[in-house]
């Protein structure tokens, strides 16, 4: 008999990147073990063993357990499959994907929580097969009565049962000593870490949430699936919580190889010595016959075959047949596809070591490119004079470096600061460059990037892609074979508002006058990049901003309740705010009236209030001044592209999908060309996506990623696959989902390279996302995925 539906709030979900990265809480979730109860069989439902591991649930009754419950999902008892003879039965999970986005399987004890801190440093294990059709991205949450709560995922292929293992506490505990082997991001620099003890069961990635739960206050578990394309099915057996074996010291040692690949594991496309390095370069010289490019494409790779429209030698957005698309310079429908990241800013990885400070150039005020894009800084012989050990657990994870006065030893950059990770500045080493040396070779200075700038357009045209995507480095504006997006940054000494989840930074206060005169600094060197030309799409200002979450109306309105608590004189937005309250009330009193409250006065109200949310006439005013605040940033960002750049498109600010409040997407609507999205999940899933209708505007996936830990990274990214043909498969199945949908004029998958393998060095992301492999090698898989998706996609995107 199954259990009846366990009703629960949508799940917050919040997306790390990048570029990742991208990082945010889910829907918790948690166990609990007190005394043994038995089923209506007589199974004991939790049967105690030993402290060594504790059995909750084997599924041998003839009823599921009255703690399990199901959300937009659906259990039975089946005959097992699993490799252990001795088990008869197991629990077959059908998660209803295709109709609801987020669907669970949830266990709950009977009583307050399981108690399992006798066992010591724990793992939660289970015995998981998949009889479906396609690759299950697996979502575990965990939680205890504390409040802590983790979000861990792995990818189950479609085959026989596995042992799947998520560790809760030990050998992920937080030291305070950055050179101490623990599993933590804080400590090892990498987002996520290989296992800490050999065997051949699986590990659940670590995504976001803490490392270490109360064990002896454990309160609920989830297993979820989330924005999935295809309707999804696990079998489930042996729920248990084991001890965890002991950790191995010395797994974060020697992960790398003299190439920058993982060590210890082959894989397909993996080099193995310079000769095979050249010998792979040769080889794919060769099949890409100078990236001849499709032959239904225009000049600026558009669809040749296609009904011709005005063309004004820019690029620009038009509605065909009840379909947005662009419009290239020549008059072609356009639709964009392409890769970001097409740079070296962010293939360095942190190397353990750092150098006096006195020594290494430093920011300038009015600089306009954050720390993980800039150029590479020069360190001097004066600075490597200063060289010295600050962590031994990074120095360790290389099996070579090589030192400054080798022929490789130009690959060396400085990081002056970072996101995250236990090193905040220090040397970092690119591979990735490193390996573009070894495979052409330096002639004269610098020779070896532009080959590697020629192959790259060359491989883009023969894969069918039509654009370079966001974070392209400038030096590929002036190739003229293949269009790009250009992007900028709006960085200065403005002033700040909050949205109380602030993720990369405070947004700006674009009441400040500071910040105009930033967005134009920032619109006139870009112009400076591009130089008027057609083969610039438009622009992208901004990235990932925390505008505000829509689990709850405290959070969407994050920016209005954090302001209105601000002094006015030291805010403009809210000395903005208390204006336009002044002139709709009047008198102070009205406005209490509406909102609730019992403000003193109007100078208590500019000082600052807390005022809650407490009605639905505030929750109006509410959205007026929230949408005051994002029309001033986007109306000021326009104005200053315009000035700049009148004949390229404003393509928005590029919405985290975990933050893009309705009212901020109005806004962003009313002032750019196009609205961009960075949405890593499956694909576009129907009920997401309905506002667009209402919107009418055109719009473009600016990220979106897939991977998986076949190739030896230790993190697949936000998106998971089976390994490296399930990934293309997604990846194709992705973009279709963009190409039939009548709003988007493209999709820029995140990014061209792997990240490195002991992470970059601004955050920490070590993703396997790249098109390319960290020696530049490309994933054959993804390569065909791409051609075959690009080879029919202006007349599927057609079709009627």
């Amino acid at each position: 008999m199954m259990c009846s539906s366990y009703k629960l709030d949508r799940p917050i979900t919040l997306f790390l990147k990048t570029s990742v990265l991208s990082v945010a809480a889910l829907f918790l979730i948690a166990c609990q073990d007190k005394a043994v109860d038995k089923d209506p069989a007589g199974t004991p439902a939790q049967a105690q063993t030993a402290a060594a591991e504790q059995v909750l649930f084997d599924f041998e009754g003839d009823q599921l357990p009255a703690e399990i419950s199901f959300f937009n999902a659906q259990g039975s008892l089946v005959k097992s499959s699993a490799s252990d003879t001795s088990a008869s039965q197991a629990l077959k999970v059908k998660y209803n994907s295709v109709d609801h986005e987020y669907t669970s399987l949830v266990i709950q004890p009977k009583s307050d929580t399981w108690n399992w801190s006798d066992i010591g440093d724990a793992s939660l294990a289970f015995d998981i097969a998949n009889d479906g059709e396609h690759s299950v991205q697996l979502f575990l949450d965990v939680s205890d009565a504390k409040g802590n709560n983790f979000t861990r995922s792995v990818s189950v292929p479609v085959g026989k049962s596995r042992v799947y293992y998520s560790k809760l506490s030990g050998h992920d505990m937080v030291s305070a000593n950055p050179d101490s082997k623990v599993e933590l991001n804080a400590a090892s620099g990498l987002r996520g870490n290989p296992p800490t003890w050999s065997g051949d069961d699986v590990q659940f990635i670590w995504m976001w949430g803490v490392m270490n739960l109360d064990l002896s206050a454990v309160k609920r578990i989830s297993l979820s699936v989330q924005y999935a394309l295809h309707d999804k099915e696990i079998t489930l057996d042996n729920i248990r919580v084991i001890k965890s074996p002991a950790m191995n010291k010395d797994f974060l040692v020697n992960l790398v190889d003299k190439f920058g690949q993982p060590a210890k594991v082959d894989f397909a496309g993996k080099i193995h010595s310079e000769a095979e390095l050249q010998a792979a370069t040769q080889s794919e010289l060769k099949e890409l016959n100078n990236g001849a490019p499709l032959a239904d494409r225009s000049t600026f790779g558009g669809w040749k075959n296609g009904p011709k429209q005005p063309a004004t030698g820019y690029f620009y957005p038009k509605k065909v047949d009840g379909k947005w698309w662009l419009v290239d310079p020549e008059g072609y429908l356009y639709f964009a596809t392409g890769l970001d990241i097409i740079r070296l800013a962010n293939a360095y990885t942190m190397t353990g070591y750092d150098y006096d400070a006195s020594t290494i150039e430093q920011r300038s005020a009015d600089d306009l490119t954050p720390e993980d894009s800039k150029g590479k800084i020069l360190i001097s012989e004066e600075a490597q004079k200063t060289r010295h050990l600050v962590s031994k657990t990074r120095a360790d994870m290389f099996e070579w470096l090589p030192k400054h006065t080798d022929p490789l030893g130009n690959h060396y950059d400085y990081n002056r600061d970072a996101h995250s990770g236990p090193l905040l500045k220090g040397e970092a080493f690119s591979f990735y460059s490193a390996n573009l040396e070894r495979k052409y070779g330096e002639t004269e200075p610098d020779s070896y990037l532009r080959q590697w700038e020629k192959v790259t357009v060359d491989r883009m045209l023969n894969w069918g892609f039509t654009s370079l995507g966001n974070w392209t480095d400038p030096k590929f504006y002036n190739n003229q074979r293949i269009p790009y997006f250009a992007n900028g940054w709006i960085i200065g000494n403005f002033k700040t508002v909050s949205s109380g989840n602030d993720f990369w930074g405070g947004l700006p206060d674009p009441f400040d006058p500071v910040f105009k005169e930033r967005a134009l600094a920032t619109a006139k060197a870009i112009a400076a990049e591009t130089k008027n030309s057609p083969w610039c799409v438009g622009v992208f200002i901004d990235n990932e901003k925390s505008w505000g979450r829509s689990e709850s109306k405290e959070s969407e309105y994050g920016i209005v309740l954090n302001t209105l608590t601000r002094d006015g004189a030291d805010s403009p937005t809210k000395n903005k705010f208390t204006q336009l309250m002044k002139e709709k009330y009047v008198d102070i009193a009205a406005l209490n009236t509406a909102w609730g409250t019992s403000v003193g006065s109007w100078d208590a109200f500019q000082k600052g209030v807390k005022t809650g949310i407490n009605n639905d006439v505030q929750l109006q005013d509410f959205s007026l001044l929230f949408t005051q605040y994002a029309e001033e940033y986007f109306k000021i960002v326009e104005g200053a592209l315009t000035q700049y750049m009148p004949n390229h498109l404003y393509l928005g600010v590029r919405f985290a999908d975990w933050g893009m409040p309705k009212d901020v997407v109005k806004a962003a609507a009313k002032y750019a060309d196009v609205v961009s999205y960075n949405f890593y999940k499956e694909g576009l899933t129907k009920n997401k996506w309905t506002f667009l209708a209402e919107l009418d505007k055109p719009s473009i996936i600016g990220e979106f990623h897939i991977g998986t830990t076949e190739s030896g990274l230790f993190h697949p990214g936000l998106v998971h696959a089976a390994n490296q043909e399930d990934r293309a498969k997604m990846y194709k199945e992705y973009m279709e989902t963009v190409v039939d949908n009548p709003y988007f004029i493209g999709a820029h998958w995140f990014q061209y390279m792997d990240s490195p393998v002991t992470g970059r060095s601004y955050d920490g992301e070590n993703y396997n996302v790249g098109f390319v492999s960290v020696t530049d090698t490309p994933y054959a898989p993804m390569v065909k995925a791409a051609k075959e998706l690009h080879g029919e996609m202006y007349t599927r995107r057609a079709k009627k």
